[in-house]
């Protein structure tokens, strides 16, 4: 049977993710609270906010950001994690 959470970022239970998706605390976290398609909501967010940014995902400092991201995305935590304004998701109409 698959492992069941309340995710976060659907607001509901489904299923979890089969391991922490990135190292230490954060990753346990998001483990713990994130759906897997929670996660796979996140990693079009991630694709969004590196591109926007230029990040590096070599770069510490590009890592940190992502990180803050995650952590509001996620959690609510900080200033970061929301769309830029404007944005629409793709085949969005405007």
């Amino acid at each position: 049977m698959a492992r069941m959470v309340r995710c976060v970022v659907l607001k509901r239970e489904a299923e979890g993710l089969d391991e922490p998706p990135y190292p230490g605390e954060l990753g346990q976290q998001i483990y713990e609270h994130v759906s897997k398609e929670g996660w796979q909501r996140w990693l079009e967010r991630l694709t969004m906010i590196i591109n926007e940014n230029g990040l590096n995902t070599a770069d510490p400092r590009s890592i940190e950001l992502i990180e803050k991201h995650m952590r509001g995305y996620f959690f609510g935590e900080g200033d970061f994690g929301q769309a830029p304004p404007g944005f629409q998701a793709g085949g969005a109409k405007k």
